[in-house]
């Protein structure tokens, strides 16, 4: 393997890392927010619809950050032969949920839990480009 080849890979390896740490983040929060937002619904009281809400703005910030280390990712992919960009981005829309400020807590649950499962599926399909991008070293 030339060593422009090696490079580029470890570069890769680094910005699938970067995006890793905001989704992990990210999922994190949105368990956090859940857990909060349990608690709301069977009458927590303005502490946990506060902190719900908190953890919910958290997840959100994490998230915009993602999406920029996944753009940054799919181009340091483009780099290396092979590999053409994912489209772990569209995994990312979620964060606009929690813009619309929903009125009932049940569908601000399910909403949480939605994007918390596509958080997940981001967060697997980084690692195993990221497995085999190590395995290629």
């Amino acid at each position: 393997m030339m060593e422009v080849e090696v490079l580029e890979i470890r570069e890769a390896i680094e910005a699938a890392d970067n995006a890793l740490v905001y989704l992990r983040q990210a999922r994190k929060n949105l368990d956090s927010a859940s857990n909060w937002g349990l608690l709301d619904m069977f009458g927590g009281g303005l502490l946990s619809s506060f902190m719900k809400h908190s953890k919910m703005d958290d997840a959100q910030r994490d998230i915009q950050n993602a999406r920029s280390a996944v753009l940054k990712f799919n181009k340091e992919l483009g780099d290396i032969k092979g590999y053409s960009s994912i489209h772990i981005s569209e995994y990312l829309k979620f964060a606009d949920i929690f813009m619309d400020g929903f009125v009932f807590d049940i569908m601000v649950q399910s909403k949480i839990n939605n994007s918390k499962n596509q958080c997940e599926e981001a967060i697997r399909q980084i690692e195993n480009i990221k497995r085999d991008l190590e395995n290629k070293l």
